[in-house]
């Protein structure tokens, strides 16, 4: 070309490169255009990472077919004559690339290469990347001509290209705003919290591009629970604590602050979160701990996590931006409780006004009807009046049992852990496998008597003998009895074909070992004659 046009194709190259936002394509632009304007038969662009080593993060080529690229196999990272140029950005002239001490050669199946013409690519002070031109198609390689008409498309390619990043920049936050979003119209809508602290893993993870997102709540005893998780993670690490004392975690949540972490796996710290040890975690080389705080103390935090290989995007990512959806995320999280909060209070109070009418009426009425039962035995002197009569009066002290029961259940919250509760739950789980429903009475200070451990005992046992019934009795009935006193004792009784002699009793075995290892005994006996199974576990209350 002459100087004439030169100057004009160097003007269309930089209108035609400007025309474009999209980083791709400005790159691939870019080395069409040089390629054009130097008459070279191969180019390609260089992007730096963003790492302390400078390497090259992605490489874009002209001239190669997508077969020439795939059998050369891995593109450069930036060493020999493209190291140079990383390490001194300035323009390099080669008449042959073999000659130069830094030339490595080539790989298998790579196109040979003599002539080479190398020039740095600027946004503002920083190097972005590298022009790199090969194989001039007419004689005589490179010329000072070339140079300078590729040097002038480069500085344009800088201005382009700071656009085109500020324009990505641009659409990244507004893809964190739109979940931001997102998260808050779940949270506030219909949708379980449950869903909503998944989505916002789920989202968090795929903006970040990161390889595992994970959102953990404050919880009693100075810990975090794993409440949601997104990636490569086990289902069993939702809902395990974490501990916060002297960790990075116990960090974000005393200071409110963002923490970021460039290599993870060196962090001492973070060592006792279990994020690199514990079964299920994946290896992360780098971690963001975002605090979950809008006006208030820190909720949780929402951690981001990147695997060692991908220090790249870990890079890319803006932590003030996630800060921002962490921040939102913890509006609409806390927002989302309080209207819980509110409408398990009116369930609450609704509850707490049919608790007192049973109470105040319908308990006293069946109070003063057995009073009245009890007083008409006296005006009769048939037995079968008066068999009837005491029948009707035990049925109605039932009734009034069971309906205090009902209101002692009905102050109770849906998640509350109660012993009540938790028995009428696990007997509930059985229904199918009984064909029926049980019985269930409780009797005594059941909750306060009963300590955590034998709590925990006390379930297994019912869980058992429960089961036990549904497997071996062919039951069509069963009774479940829980008096607290000085002694907590647990009765179980079926009408089904009763314990067999020298059966397998393994289950048996391990209850009256839970009974003795807690000071108390357990009795296991048939009904009568005609079948039925008698189980007594029996331990003192203390």
């Amino acid at each position: 070309m002459d100087s004439e046009e030169r100057q004009r194709g160097l003007l269309d190259a930089v209108v035609g490169i400007a025309a474009d936002l999209d980083l791709d394509s400005v790159l691939r632009r870019i080395v069409r255009a040089a390629c054009q304007l130097s008459g070279a038969q191969y180019g390609a662009l260089g992007v730096l990472g963003s790492g302390p080593d400078r390497r090259l993060q992605a490489f874009v080529t002209h001239g190669l077919t997508d077969e020439d690229r795939a059998k050369i196999g891995d593109l450069p990272r930036g060493h020999g004559i493209l190291g140079l140029i990383i390490d001194s950005p300035d323009s390099l002239r080669l008449d042959n690339l073999g000659d130069h001490r830094k030339s490595f050669g080539f790989p298998p199946n790579h196109p040979p290469m003599g002539t080479f013409l190398g020039v740095p690519i600027r946004t503002r002070d920083t190097v972005f990347g590298n022009l790199y031109l090969t194989e001039k198609q007419s004689p005589g390689g490179f010329t000072v001509d070339d140079e300078q008409i590729v040097v002038a498309l480069a500085a344009a390619a800088g201005v382009v290209i700071e656009n085109a990043r500020l324009y990505d920049q641009s659409a990244r936050r507004q893809r964190w705003l739109e979940a931001a979003a997102e998260v808050t119209a779940a949270m506030l809508g219909d949708a379980p919290c449950d869903d909503g602290l998944q989505l916002v893993t789920d989202r968090a993870r795929l903006l970040a591009d990161a390889d595992l997102a994970a959102l953990l709540l404050r919880h009693g005893g100075g810990r975090l629970l794993v409440e949601a998780t997104s990636g490569p993670v086990l289902d069993t690490v939702v809902g395990t604590g974490v501990p916060t004392g002297g960790t990075v975690a116990g960090a974000v949540l005393d200071s409110g602050e963002v923490a970021v972490l460039d290599d993870a796996t060196a962090d001492e710290r973070l060592q006792a979160l279990g994020f690199t040890a514990a079964a299920g975690w994946p290896e992360l080389g780098s971690l963001v701990l975002l605090p979950l705080s809008s006006a208030g103390p820190v909720a949780g935090l929402l951690v981001i996590g990147w695997s060692p290989e991908r220090t790249d995007a870990f890079r890319e990512t803006d932590p003030v931006l996630a800060g921002v959806f962490a921040a939102q995320a913890a509006l609409a999280l806390q927002v989302a409780q309080g209207r819980e909060d509110r409408d398990r209070l009116a369930v609450f109070e609704d509850r707490d006004r049919i608790g007192r009418d049973l109470h105040d009426l319908v308990i006293q009425r069946l109070f003063a009807v057995g009073l009245t039962l009890e007083n008409a035995v006296r005006l009769t002197d048939q037995p079968e009046v008066t068999t009837r009569i005491s029948g009707a009066v035990d049925d109605i002290d039932g009734t009034i049992k069971d309906i205090r029961r009902t209101i002692f259940e009905l102050s109770a919250p849906p998640t509350s852990t109660d012993l009540r509760s938790e028995i009428g739950e696990a007997v509930a789980v059985m229904v199918p496998a009984l064909g029926f429903t049980p019985r269930l009475r409780t009797e005594g200070p059941v909750d306060s008597a009963v300590n955590a451990d034998l709590h925990a005992h006390l379930l297994a046992v019912v869980r058992e003998l429960v089961s036990n019934v549904a497997r071996h009795a062919h039951a069509t009935l069963a009774d479940v009895r829980l008096e607290v006193g000085d002694e907590v004792v647990l009765t179980v009784v079926d009408d089904g074909v009763g314990i067999e002699d020298g059966g397998r009793h393994s289950g048996l075995t391990n209850m009256a070992e839970r009974a003795t290892s807690l000071g108390g005994t357990f009795v296991v006996r048939r009904a009568g004659h005609d079948g039925g199974t008698v189980a007594v576990w029996r331990v003192p209350a203390g």
